[in-house]
């Protein structure tokens, strides 16, 4: 069925100028070439916008970042002129800066009749979008949002929908799930909930301790069945963070995974993984997948990455009518974008044991060892992590000296994150869409030259 859209889009003055614009976007990205520092003429103003947002917004911004709108695989241009290295992706979020097949997707797609689409009213390019999701899933069903906290509260919704009368929620200690009322009871950090009334109660099993692989899995099945006798009936799900990002990266295993999952199928208690930042950041797309985990999985939340957040469950959970509905699914772009990124994480190019996701993070952890190995480099412990995750810590986690160490990194041109509750790791998401090896060394540099003249300044 040919559309009125069909002809416009394929009519050759706007193919023509599609590509006129694609061509135009990679001759200006020809100047990004390597970090610079900021312009002096354009500081003044840099710094007027940088108060008025935190007039507005009520606080600082965590950096001083302003993007200008351009940007070349892993390398960002400010609105100050300075060109960085954004090995955190906006936390997860960025497959890479101007890629050209987004940013070709995004115009056609902005070319469309509606900026969002919805639950009531859809174009027919969501379903090419549900149809992908539920077949690299496995999953029965697909609930689109435009967050990843909704896609995590529309799971939990779920699992209590189908546990009728279950009150409380089980998760591991220094899980992070998101910042709406709910979601906050459920992340292990007290003050991101301070102030907030209880929405329900949390009860927390230790997470997997590679260090002491038998004694963690006895110590967290104990702390599960203890929970589940105290508690009959009273668990709506158990939420799976299975590499915790907010926690440091910390990566859980097969048989802990298993144990766990094999006494709450026992109870009936849904099995719920939370993959909003792990998505298409291992080299399965899943962190499930990796573990292989599908036969004990029921319901998934997917986010950042993916561009348009959804909640995936199997048919034992598809709740009644009513249940779900939100006005937004996403917004156009974002649902074209996503397509071009799925494509590319089921391909030969990013999947698997000889994909990009896991020779990017092989390479890198290798150039942090071998930094770290070095007599005159001490104070790191690392890398952890997996595929386009990867963390390590300097100074045994000393909140102040790593808070200190990201943003002189940021001063030097590469811009991360923390993470960890008591002692801090540094923490990349690497904008695997666009990353290439020369990028790791050069940063790998500036990492070197950040510690040595931050060591000898708190010497």
């Amino acid at each position: 069925m040919t559309t009125q859209f069909d002809h416009f889009i394929k009519d050759k003055i706007v193919k023509e100028s599609i590509y006129n614009l694609i061509d135009r976007l990679m001759v200006y990205q020809n100047d990004l070439v390597s970090v610079k520092g900021s312009d002096s003429e354009k500081r003044l103003d840099y710094n007027h916008y940088l108060d008025k947002i935190a007039e507005c917004k009520g606080q600082k911004l965590f950096y001083p970042y302003l993007s200008s709108g351009m940007g070349k695989g892993s390398l960002v241009q400010l609105s100050d002129g300075s060109i960085k290295y954004d090995f955190i992706s906006g936390i997860g979020v960025h497959w890479a800066h101007s890629d050209p097949d987004i940013i070709k997707a995004s115009i056609k797609a902005s070319l469309m009749d509606t900026v969002m689409q919805g639950n009531l009213q859809q174009h027919s390019g969501s379903v090419e979008l549900y149809k992908m999701l539920t077949e690299l899933s496995g999953m029965d069903h697909a609930f689109l949002t435009s967050s990843g906290v909704m896609a995590w509260e529309n799971a939990v919704k779920i699992a209590f929908h189908h546990r009728q009368g279950a009150k409380r929620i089980l998760a591991f200690n220094h899980t992070f799930s998101g910042r709406t009322i709910t979601a906050a009871q459920v992340t292990d950090n007290p003050n991101y909930r301070k102030g907030l009334p209880q929405s329900v109660p949390v009860d927390y099993i230790p997470f997997f301790d590679p260090h002491n692989k038998t004694q963690s899995i006895e110590v967290a099945v104990k702390t599960l069945e203890d929970y589940l006798h105290r508690y009959p009936n009273e668990y709506g799900c158990m939420v799976f963070e299975l590499i915790q990002g907010e926690g440091g990266f910390n990566v859980g295993s097969r048989t802990f995974f298993i144990e766990l999952m094999k006494r709450l199928k026992k109870h009936n208690i849904p099995v719920y993984v939370d993959e909003i930042q792990t998505f298409g950041r291992t080299p399965f797309i899943f962190a499930y997948k990796m573990f292989k985990l599908e036969k004990y999985v029921d319901i998934v939340s997917i986010g950042k990455l993916s561009q348009v957040c959804a909640t995936l469950y199997t048919k034992k959970y598809n709740p009644e009518k009513g249940l779900l509905s939100q006005t937004f699914t996403s917004s156009t772009t974002a649902i074209e974008s996503a397509k071009i990124i799925l494509k590319a994480l089921k391909s030969k190019m990013y999947y698997g044991k000889n994909g990009k996701i896991a020779k990017t993070h092989g390479y890198f952890a290798r150039g942090l060892r071998n930094l770290f190995s070095r007599n005159d480099i001490k104070d790191f412990e690392g890398p952890f992590g997996v595929g386009s995750m990867i963390a390590f810590e300097v100074f045994k986690g000393d909140p102040d000296l790593t808070m200190r160490f990201i943003k002189d990194l940021f001063d030097n041109g590469v811009i991360s994150f923390i993470a960890g509750s008591k002692r801090k790791k540094i923490r990349f998401l690497l904008p695997i869409g666009g990353i290439q090896t020369v990028d790791i060394d050069n940063v790998l540099k500036i990492i070197e030259r950040t510690y040595l003249v931050l060591k000898k300044e708190v010497a």
